[in-house]
């Protein structure tokens, strides 16, 4: 396990411009952003022993980490390409 913050920007280094535009554009996939940073400070924070928690709380962070990223990468796909 590596304790690097998991920054979409660098999840998704192709589509930095999408990302940006859709951003500013569309107010869901900006509170889709936003929760990701939240949930993954969170388990940055965890991981580092910053704010530590308990292993089923640490992994339902990383689970909610995860759907979050995946909703992302859903918006991001009509862009791609």
């Amino acid at each position: 396990m590596t304790h690097t913050p998991h920054d979409i920007a660098q999840d998704f280094p192709d589509q930095a411009a999408a990302i940006a535009d859709l951003k500013a554009t569309d107010a869901h996939f900006a509170n889709l952003l936003e929760a990701y940073h939240v949930a993954n400070r969170a388990v940055h924070r965890a991981e580092t022993r910053v704010e530590p928690m308990s292993d089923q709380a640490e992994a339902d962070l990383r689970r909610e980490r995860a759907k979050l990223k995946d909703q992302i990468a859903r918006a991001l796909a009509p862009t791609a390409g």
